[in-house]
This record gives structure tokens, sequence and C-alpha cells, in this order.
């Protein structure tokens, strides 16, 4: 009896633990559950190449005060016609920070700004809003009522505020800016997951007060030079904090330290009182310290690490960054800067702080290959997104951009892969084939030739502009001539032009033109070399000088080339840039030598989306500078190319002479003595408003098969090509 009692007795106890703790088990497997059908549906990372489809979260609150949301705190209205920016005048009282003066400067200076409020759909502050660390010399006091002066400020509604830093020692406080946002979105550094508004705010990257504010310095790591082991596999050097908030994370990263493949040297050796506080390892750590040099275990590791400081974001990120060092994050809940749109998993490594001893086994299970991919996305998003605070406002704007009804989004195959969304006009197509970056191109395609006539030559049987028309309309691949008459002279009636092929039409073009102003016809005529005209329906376009000088065969043989290389300028000209030593400044030369970096559009194949980003998304400066020089808009097109590229532009055939030579009394611009010195002002113009150089030097030239080869002729495709004189 008594064992039956017993054996109840277990049996009760034994029902009611598988209860409770299987009951526990249930309930927690159904909350998670309930928290996995919640999330958004994404696509397979591996189907996607560097990309993944963009999706923001929307958490609709309760409180819409607190939790803005495009539908609630912004004006959509505003935005209808464009999107243009608009920056307060400065105030007297005030004067920027540096780093705050070149982000206002980059906005001024963009295609982006307006001086009309009235037309503005974005709002931007000119008091300093980069620091809010009330014990920073850059901290602007009295913010709160200079806001109510603003005109326009409506409790922040369709305004960005930038930030870098908020809160002060000791606590740091993330969402303390001293003053009340209200409706504005923050476009802020060292967000985590629980303060930032999903889908209304942006995080950006903490970045150095000598950033640059245009341009910016490429990717350490080419990609010709990728040794996939290092010196070190990982590495950091950096401060520890002996107290306060973020002390956790640092004064533990000794434990990783071996002196051998895994470098972790901290300092506690900052601060006025860092003596008084120092702790037991402090003198210890400070001799490990000194002896590695920052930069060379940058530029030696495969992997660095980036841990939190007394804000979630660092400088070590965009370094690493930059040197081609893989990022192993650890920051817990930090809101990776532009993580709306970038897909940081094809770039850095996730650790989680309070698993710091399981990293090393981490980093150290990946295979080559994904170490190979995380280092070059690493230089992508540096050189698109990062390298400089222009990309860096710019892909803000872009992000809020994408949020407006009716606007083209691009996905994240386009904002992952080069050449980026930057430069990745969604107005243009929202088809991913009719850009020239992934385009492949198809047997019967044709092109378009653009004939430019701003001289007026006579139109004889003899002529260069006669037996060019001819020679175009001659090639199998042509499908449409055009004919851009910006010459003063009256255009000729479409009689006189050669007979060409039923299929080849031909179509001129005289802009407007105000005849009692000269400067305003040579204005005109410049901008419509590369303007959209609606008559161009293909990819491809030959650009023609009037008094260009090219046979069928050249033709025809640079086109099967710039099929190859539909992202880049194919054609005859070449021309170089070079840096003058004595003279500070970069040359402009036509001498022939064996490299080159510019082809000239007087004789050059390229894809009319450049025509589009030439016209819509170059600086307001850039075409200034055209239209004053009357000069250099061939310059200017390898410029832009170049920049999208990152890639030269290719030369055909031994072709030394293009044009035909003017004969005597007859005006050319390349008889003018002014016109090679205003082609190396724009060289230098330009690339000051570019912040950097983007032209590249090649000494590749594509022939024929058996070009010059002592074969026969017969046995040759393109037999006129060596007859040619050069």
């Amino acid at each position: 009896m008594q064992a039956k009692r017993r054996y109840l007795l277990v049996f009760v106890v034994a029902f009611l633990t598988f209860w409770y703790f299987g009951g526990y088990h249930l309930r927690h497997n159904e909350e998670l559950f309930f928290e996995i059908e919640m999330l958004s549906e994404y696509v397979s990372m591996n189907l996607v190449q560097t990309g993944y489809l963009v999706g923001e979260l929307e958490r609709i609150s309760m409180d819409e005060k607190k939790h803005c949301r495009m539908e609630t705190c912004f004006d959509y209205t505003k935005c209808e016609k464009d999107f243009k920016v608009y920056v307060y005048p400065p105030e007297d009282s005030s004067v920027p920070s540096p780093s705050y003066i070149k982000l206002l400067n980059v906005l001024l200076e963009s295609r982006y700004y307006t001086a009309d409020p009235k037309i503005a759909c974005i709002f931007v502050l000119s008091v300093d809003t980069l620091d809010r660390d009330r014990l920073s010399n850059d901290y602007v006091r009295n913010m709160q009522s200079r806001l109510q002066r603003l005109p326009h400020w409506n409790n922040g509604l369709n305004h960005v505020i930038f930030n870098l830093y908020s809160g002060t020692w000791p606590n740091y406080t993330e969402n303390d800016l001293d003053f009340d946002y209200g409706k504005a979105i923050l476009a802020k550094a060292s967000m985590s997951d629980n303060h930032v508004r999903v889908g209304f705010d942006i995080s950006i990257p903490l970045f150095h007060k000598i950033h640059p504010a245009k341009g910016g310095e490429q990717g350490s790591t080419s990609t010709n030079n990728f040794p996939l082991d290092k010196t070190y596999l990982l590495a950091f050097k950096g401060k520890r904090y002996v107290h306060g908030i973020g002390s956790d994370t640092r004064n533990s990263l000794y434990h990783l330290h071996n002196k051998k493949d895994i470098i972790m040297v901290t300092t506690c050796r900052h601060g006025k009182s860092w003596k008084d506080m120092k702790d037991e390892r402090c003198d210890e750590d400070n001799k490990e310290y000194d002896k590695y040099d920052y930069e060379t275990l940058l530029h030696n590791s495969t992997f660095c690490l980036v841990p939190r400081g007394r804000r979630l974001g660092s400088f070590r990120f965009l370094e690493a960054l930059q040197a081609g060092c893989i990022p192993v994050l650890l920051s817990n809940s930090w809101a990776l800067p532009f993580s709306q749109v970038i897909n940081w998993n094809k770039a850095a490594v996730w650790a989680d702080e309070r698993l710091l001893l399981q990293v090393p086994h981490v980093i150290r299970s990946l295979t080559p290959n994904k170490i190979l991919q995380l280092r070059q996305q690493t230089q992508i998003l540096w050189d698109r997104y990062f390298s400089s605070i222009e990309k860096i406002v710019f892909t803000t704007l872009e992000i809020i951009r994408q949020r407006l009804p009716k606007q083209p989004i691009r996905d994240g195959t386009i904002w992952n892969n080069f050449p980026g969304a930057l430069v990745t006009l969604s107005q243009f197509s929202d088809f991913e084939d009719d850009f020239p970056f992934h385009l492949e191109k198809e047997e019967n395609i044709g092109f378009t030739a653009v004939i430019y006539c701003q001289l007026g030559l006579p139109l004889v049987s003899n002529s260069p502009l006669y037996r060019l028309v001819n020679h175009v309309g001659r090639s199998k691949y042509v499908s449409k001539i055009l004919i851009v008459w910006s010459s003063e002279k009256r255009s000729l009636s479409k009689n006189r032009w050669p007979s060409l092929p039923v299929h080849v039409p031909l179509h001129i073009i005289q802009p407007a033109v105000n005849s009692n102003s000269g400067n305003e016809q040579t204005k005109l005529s410049i901008s419509q070399r590369f303007f959209n005209h609606k008559e161009i329906q293909t990819e491809a376009i030959l650009s023609l000088d009037e008094d260009t000088v090219l046979t069928t065969d050249e033709i025809d043989f640079a086109f099967i080339v710039w099929k190859q290389f539909p992202d880049r300028i194919v054609g005859y000209p070449g021309r170089s840039h070079y840096w003058d030593d004595s003279k500070s400044t970069w040359g402009y030369t036509s001498k022939w030598t064996n490299d080159y970096s510019i082809v000239l559009t007087g004789a050059a194949f390229y894809h009319k989306y450049y025509n589009h980003l030439y016209t819509e998304w170059l600086s307001p400066l850039l075409h200034k500078t055209v239209e004053q020089s009357q000069n250099c808009e061939d310059i200017l097109m390898n410029f832009l190319i170049s920049h999208v590229t990152r890639r030269p532009p290719i030369k055909v055939t031994q072709r030394k002479q293009y044009k035909e030579q003017p004969s005597a009394g007859t005006w050319s611009p390349w008889n003018d003595p002014d016109h090679f010195i205003q082609r190396q002002t724009c060289l230098n113009t330009f690339a000051a408003v570019f912040g950097y150089m983007p032209l590249l030097r090649s000494n590749l030239r594509l022939d024929p098969v058996l070009f010059k080869d002592p074969v026969s002729n017969k046995r040759k495709k393109y037999r006129r090509i060596e007859l040619v004189g050069s």
C-alpha cells in the first residue's frame, strides 16, 4: 500500500514537472512562432549575388509623436514636382564646425539644391547639429529658440537633421540632442535598433573631421592584389575605458590577444585623469600597446574588430572598410549605416558582446571564398557610399527619395553591386538591362549616329560632312542618323543630303536660339551635344563632329568593340592628362604617346544613359564651366564615365588624325590659340568639383584580327582600315 502511494507521488511530481517546463517551452515556441510570422519575407541570399530585396519594416505605434512614420510626419505634397533641398541662410552669430561647413557646401553645390523654399521638398538647417555633446567646443547652445525662429520649421516637418554625437559624459544618452527635433528626420550616427524610428530615421556612419568633402581616397585593396592570408587574422588597437559605459566590451579584449595571429592591444592612457583611475592592468596594456603600429595592423589584417566605444558607432568602421579589412562588429543593437538599403551580411561579420570568446572560432570557420567576397564588398561600399561626405549626404537623400509615392525603387541588387545606386538613376529606367553596367548585347542591335554641326561646313559631294554621312549610312549596324545643327548658318534641306538606304532615316534637329545673342547661341549649341533627344532609341550612340574622317570599316569595327564594353567610351582620338609638379596643376596634352586617358567624343561610341547622367546628374557648376568656356564638354563626358565606371576609355586602331584639316581662311576652334589653354583650365576645374581626378590612364589599343599581318588582304574582315593614313 505504501509502495503504491510512493509510485503515485512520483507520478504526480513527474506530471507537474512536465506540465510546468513543457508548458513553458510550448508557450515560448508559440511566442517565437508569432514573432517569426511578423517578420518580412526576404529573397534567399543564395539566389542573389551581393544584393538583397530591400524592405523597410514599418512599426505602427499608437504614440505618433514618439514614433513618426513618413505617412504621419512628412508632407508628400512638397515633393510632387521635384526632389529639391533648401538650406537655410547662415546665421551671423553662429560659425559651423569644419565638418558641417563641408556638408552644407556639398548641398549648395549639388543638383538637389534650390534657393526657393516654396519648391523645396527637404529642409536642412544652417545651424551646426553634428556635435550635441555639451562638453564639446562645437556644441551650439539655445538650439530650441533658434529652431522656433526659422520661418519654415513647422515642428520639423520635412526637415533633415544631421548628427554625429549625442549625449555627454558620463551616460552618453543616445537620443539626447538637447532640443526637441519634433517631426524632423534624424540622419544620425551611432543609432540603436531601440531608438531608430524605422522607415523614418536614417543611420549614418561616424566620420573624422578630416573626412573629405568630395571624391575621397579609393580603397586600399585593389582588385588585382588580394592576398588571402595576411599577417594577422584579427586585430584591434584603441582606447580602453576603465569605467563607465562601453568599458565592459573593451576591457575584455585582452582575453583574445595571443601575440601571433590575433592582436588585441588597448590603452587606458587617455584623458586628463587616467593615472588616477587606472587599474592593475593599465601599465602592462600600455607597454603591449606601444609595440604595434595602427596602420600596419589595419592593412595587414584579414579581419578588424570594431567594438563599441562610449557610443555604438566607431571611427574604426570606416577605417576598416577603406583598408579592405573585414569589420567584425562588436556593438550589440547598433543600427548599421544605411542598413535600409545596404546588406551588411555581404561585407561585415556580426559578433555578440556577450560571447566574445567565440569570435576567433567564428572567423576561422569562414571559407577562403567567403573571405574574398567580403573583402571585395568592403571596397565597393566604401567607394560608392562612404569615401566622402558628399556620398554620405547623397545616399541619405536618395533613401528618403525612394520613400516618396510614385518614386521608382532601386532594389538591393542595385544598391549592393557596382557601380551602386547613386549613379544608377531610377528616373532613367526601372529595368536593369537598360543600363550599360550589366548589359548583354544582342547580335542584331544597332546604333544612332549623332553628328554635331557647329561650323556649318558646306555640303557638297566631296566635303567632309557629305562623306561622313555617306560612310555612316553604309554601316550595317546604323539605325538612324541625327544631325544636330547648332551653327548660326541656315540648315540644309533634306534633299541636299546624301541618299541613304531606306532603313536608315535621317533627322535634322536645329535648336531654337536667340539670334540677338551670340553667347546664348554658343550656350545652347554646347548643351545640345549630349542632350536626351527623343529620336535616340538605341542604347549605342556614335558621337561625331561634322569634320570627322572615318571609313565605314572603322565605324563597324569600333561598334563591335563597344558591344563588348558597353559601359565605356570606345573611339579613335586619344588624349592624355598628367600632373605638372612645377605648376602643381593638371596638364592636358594631345601628343602621341604610349598611353591615353581621354577618348574624344568627336569620333566615339558610348551608351545613351550617359546623356541622362550628363544633363540630369552632374553638378550645375560643371555645366556652368562648359558654358563659360564654350569648350570642354567632351572632356567632361570622359570625367563622368570614368567616375562612374572607375575604368579608362578604350581606343581602337592606329589613326592619329581623325579630322579634316581646315582650309586656309576657314575658322575652326582647333585653330584658336586659346583653345588648348581653355581645355587645360577645364581639366583642373572639373577635378576640383569632382574632388579628385577620375581619369585613368591606359595603354590598351584594340585592333582587328590580322591587323597589319603579312597575309593576303582577302583574309581580313576589315580590309580598308589598314589603308587609312595614320
